[in-house]
């Protein structure tokens, strides 16, 4: 906005729009201004680090018990050369800022053997009485390691994979310290894993709120401009046009059509596009109504999964492009959503010249395939079926059913 007194200029911004451009930490309101990088890798790299810290305490911890029972060990280099092994792989494994499968196979195949490599280097006696492997907890950090990969399932199987080395080193005598051990690595391998699924599925509903209160800021600002430009002339050429009349009514019934459409589109806005998420199906067909067309549907929310929800989107677009080009003039649709439990049905109908029983078949011979790809082709990719009725002066009837079960 800009105010002019006399010959002095002063530059203001809108009070509305004023937060927009005030630096500050990040609000709800300000929600676009998040990197996306803050949401995603970081995450993903403080739960790495936290992994290796783990790891390293870890290995001090181990280090101490050798040293404590230093005498008592029948091979003490064998001992130290299998700290020192560990030491190197604890450097190499933190040195990967990604971590591939193949690091994390091997990140558990070596707590593994140095596991059953501990009968080689300590006497039986101890081996039995239920003391402390070599490594010790330091083969936790794989689990740990798993857990933050893949979550819960894989860090549940990790610990298996330890837990079994632990009962083969000690050739199946279980003690009351090895059971506690076993019991405390699966629930680490189980409580990590499902606390990271839990975080990284905080991160994704983050991510989504973020996109959407960005579409929504961005949407009221088009809005605006839309209202103020687009709209106004619209509206203009249309009574323009009704004052002339002739071809120029046309053009203004036209220009008015497409104002009570563009109307709709701003006013509900675009439903948010998630690729596998679910959608409400009733926001996605609502900005299909306009002139001549009405949609209908259930009071609540109709949500199906995202592929699902944008074929019988564009399935329905197709059958109302249809209505538009062979209805006729002045024809009318009606599109109604149901929601059975077990599946959804859109149907459009409208009251235009019909189809003739042979029609669809002829048009397919003859190469335009609109109707057979448009609507039946997206519906069967998502499972679903076309019915289409229709008579000669009686209008069409396209009806379009798809089970809530489909593309999950």
């Amino acid at each position: 906005m800009v105010t002019t007194t006399g010959r002095r200029r002063a530059w203001t911004v809108p009070r509305a729009d004023r937060h927009r451009h005030v630096p500050g930490p990040w609000t709800p309101d300000r929600a676009g201004d998040l990197p996306e990088h803050e949401t995603a890798e970081d995450i993903d790299s403080g739960l790495w680090r936290a992994t290796d810290s783990f790891r390293a305490v870890a290995w001090i911890y181990a280090v101490v018990i050798a040293v404590l029972d230093r005498a008592e060990y029948r091979y003490p280099g064998g001992v130290l050369a299998i700290l020192i092994a560990m030491a190197a792989w604890t450097l190499f494994f933190a040195l990967f800022r990604s971590r591939p499968t193949w690091l994390l196979v091997a990140d558990l195949c070596l707590p593994v053997a140095f596991i059953l490599l501990t009968p080689v280097v300590d006497v039986p006696e101890r081996i039995y009485g239920g003391e402390h492997t070599v490594p010790a907890l330091w083969s936790s950090g794989a689990v740990l390691a798993w857990a933050v990969w893949g979550g819960m399932r894989t860090g549940l199987a990790s610990a298996c994979a330890v837990a079994a080395a632990d009962v083969v080193e000690i050739h199946g005598r279980v003690t009351a310290q090895t059971l506690h051990n076993i019991v405390l690595l699966l629930l680490l391998g189980l409580i990590v894993g499902y606390a990271v699924e839990v975080l990284r599925r905080g991160r994704r509903h983050l991510a989504a709120a973020i996109a959407v209160e960005a579409a929504t800021e961005e949407r009221e600002r088009l809005a605006r401009d839309i209202h103020d430009s687009v709209l106004q002339v619209l509206a203009y050429v249309q009574r323009r046009g009704a004052e002339l009349g002739g071809e120029a009514a046309a053009l203004g019934r036209l220009a008015g059509e497409q104002e009570v459409r563009l109307r709709s589109l701003v006013a509900t806005g675009p439903a948010p596009q998630y690729p596998c998420a679910e959608q409400d199906l009733r926001a996605l067909l609502g900005p299909l109504s306009g002139v001549g067309i009405t949609v209908t549907g259930p009071a609540g929310e109709v949500r199906l999964r995202g592929p699902v929800a944008r074929a019988l989107t564009e399935a329905t677009g197709a059958a109302l492009d249809n209505v538009h080009r062979h209805a006729g003039d002045g024809a009318r649709a009606w599109v109604l959503i149901e929601d059975e439990g077990d599946a959804v049905v859109v149907t459009v109908r409208d009251d235009g010249t019909g189809i003739a029983p042979d029609r669809l078949e002829q048009a397919e011979r003859e190469g335009r395939m609109g109707l057979s790809l448009s609507v039946r082709g997206r519906i069967a990719q998502v499972g679903g079926s076309v019915q289409v009725t229709s008579a000669p002066g009686e209008g069409t009837e396209v009806e379009m059913r798809v089970p809530r079960g489909s593309a999950r």
